[in-house]
């Protein structure tokens, strides 16, 4: 049984009625769902359940959760994270963002282990859990201010500055549908609108002030296990170069091995790399380093730009996703340009990817004559454009003039100019991170198989395909894809950072030791992961209660149809042929039906 490791304490707000209640937490829920990610998916399929499934996604009947894990605050390597899940405005299908920081410590400390939240406030307000004292703040003269004001405003009418906020900008009082929420001035939930379903419920913010001791079973026995894992991690080849360069090393080996996203896709090697890459930011613009909670691995980059017309700007980041899709995805070669676009995405609360990814599809649409200068507000956009790009991103967080049509994602973009499916790179309505998925059938099947939709975080397999080649057995690379989308998702349970395991290679069974010294319970890391494998049948049943099919764990029209033009990779497209098999045995391996439904045996232990 679980001894320790939990307050066992949920904190559930109505923000229509301003009620807020501390229930208890069970033993049971507590053994099977883990925390963070895992605590979110069985709320949210309850919740759902109760509604029939009928939950608008900006309505105040939508359920947002904001869950920590057992390991959120505690000193072991990378523990600062936690996870909101939601209903996503992105996709009308589960939804979830994890982020780093400090918040998730703070919020633990205040007692709880889980927060709910519905309704929505009358007017824009603020949620103060200041240990067990819980506030609904009004505070309209937060409203249309960035993320960084507002967090400023917020801590001088608390009169502290000892509190941890994550607020929402512009984008998510808008009901931007990849809005994100922002913490520690530049760490993001970025991803499936959470920051939108904020700011359908009138809730500009949450803060948290807590003090209280966080519960371990055998502290001594942790601090050791602690102190082994970060040793490691200190004496790794590799671990002066995360420091330093944290991220943005990726460019170069994307640009190397041909996944570098660029001009919308069009190809995957950028021909003016090392303008945009880490060497650009060491020599010219960093500044200071920076880490989330307890990170040895330190990996982000404060960078400021001292002159010309983006002088002034600082920001931390960006990291590779943010420099690839506002880079050289949009044709950008100047690194003051990516800087001045991370630092007005992270203000106005949008997310980086789906920006880069729709602008990018814009410019393409404009350059094919799909959609015209009137319809761009007669602005016209090229590559590498800084100011339109800019403009842009202004114009999508405040929904001005085609801004209105982007804020709504992929899914509106297609429905005004329905030729543009053929451009944009989504799965699901979610649109694709920074890594060609062509020359890799395996990051294809993850994209197309993930839960949320195009995103790498539930499997990053492409490095391991691209070295293995594409001749390695295809049931290999599936097996692949099914452990990484059980392994990663892991972590967001437990509130700790993957990046030390996928980075730096720190042993697997580290987790399992810590796991047990917080809180007294033996389980094997094979048994996590068949916790962890559950949640995926979880989140699979919500999608599919929701209405998705096989049909919506495609591939986009450029991944089969459209390959890149030059580099190591070119002309390599994924067989739709061998993708329907590689899905079919996919479903096969997860014990699903031929539709990607899971067992009636599975969803019967959750309706029960």
């Amino acid at each position: 049984m679980i001894k320790s490791g939990y307050f066992k304490k949920h904190l559930r707000v109505d923000l229509s009625s301003g009620q807020a209640d501390w229930l208890d937490l069970s033993d049971s829920f507590i053994e099977e769902y883990v925390g963070g990610r895992g605590f979110g998916a069985r709320l949210l399929w309850d919740h759902l359940r109760e509604r029939d499934f009928k939950v608008d996604p900006r309505g105040p009947e939508n359920l947002l959760v904001v869950a920590p894990g057992p390991f959120t605050g505690l000193y072991l390597p990378s523990s600062g994270k936690n996870s909101f899940i939601s209903l996503s405005p992105a996709t009308g299908l589960y939804g979830d963002s994890s982020m780093g920081g400090t918040f998730g410590v703070e919020l633990r400390q205040t007692g709880i282990d889980l927060l709910s939240i519905t309704g929505r406030a009358e007017e824009l307000s603020i949620l103060f859990i200041d240990n067990e004292k819980t506030s609904i703040i009004p505070f309209p003269e937060l409203k249309g201010k960035s993320c960084l004001e507002a967090e400023g405003m917020i801590k001088k009418r608390l009169g502290s500055h000892a509190v941890s906020v994550a607020v929402i900008g512009p984008a998510g009082e808008n009901g931007v549908n990849f809005a994100c929420v922002n913490t520690d001035w530049s760490r993001n939930a970025g991803r499936t609108g959470i920051g939108a379903v904020m700011g359908s419920k009138n809730l500009k913010a949450i803060v948290a002030r807590g003090d209280r001791d966080l519960p371990v079973h055998d502290l001594s026995a942790l601090r050791a296990e602690a102190g082994q894992a970060d040793s490691y991690l200190r004496s790794h080849p590799y671990f002066r170069l995360w420091q330093r360069e944290g991220l943005m090393t990726v460019i170069d080996y994307a640009n190397s091995i041909g996944i570098l996203p660029t001009c919308n896709f069009k190809d995957s090697v950028f021909t003016h790399f090392e303008q945009i890459n880490s060497q650009v930011m060491l020599d010219g613009y960093k500044i200071a380093d920076s880490a989330c909670f307890a990170c040895p691995m330190c990996c982000g980059n404060i960078c400021l730009v001292k002159d010309g017309r983006h002088g002034g700007v600082v920001t931390e980041g960006p990291e590779y996703e943010s420099a690839a899709m506002l880079g050289s995805n949009l044709g950008v070669d100047n690194y003051a340009a990516i800087l001045a676009a991370n630092c007005l995405c992270d203000e106005l609360g949008i997310d980086t990817i789906s920006t880069g990814n729709l602008i990018g599809a814009v410019i393409e649409g404009y350059e094919n004559g799909i959609i015209t200068l009137d319809e761009l507000d007669g602005m016209e956009i090229t590559w590498g454009e800084e100011e339109s790009i800019l403009e842009l991103i202004r114009k999508i967080a405040h929904r001005e003039g085609i801004g209105d049509t982007l804020a709504g994602g992929a899914p509106a973009v297609i429905k005004r100019w329905p030729a543009m499916d053929e451009l944009i790179l989504q799965v699901k309505g979610l649109e694709q991170s920074a890594y060609d998925s062509r020359p890799a059938l395996s990051m294809a099947l993850a994209y197309a198989t993930s839960d949320i939709g195009a995103h790498h975080t539930r499997a990053w397999t492409i490095a391991r395909e691209m070295e293995e080649g594409r001749d390695w057995p295809l049931e290999k690379k599936i097996d692949l894809v099914i452990y990484h989308q059980t392994l990663r998702p892991l972590f967001d349970m437990l509130g700790a950072c993957r990046l030390p395991w996928i980075e730096l290679g720190l042993n697997e069974r580290h987790y399992e030791n810590f796991y047990r010294h917080v809180t007294g319970r033996e389980r094997t890391l094979e048994q996590l992961l068949e916790l962890s494998n559950r949640i995926y049948d979880l989140t699979r049943l919500i999608n599919t209660r929701l209405g998705t099919t096989r049909k919506d764990d495609s591939i986009p029209f450029k991944v089969h149809s459209r390959p890149a033009m030059t580099g190591p990779n070119a002309g390599k497209v994924i067989d739709p042929e061998e993708f329907d098999r590689a899905l079919s045995l996919y479903y096969k391996k997860r014990g699903w039906d031929d539709q990607g439904r899971v067992s009636p045996e599975t969803a019967a232990a959750f309706e029960a």
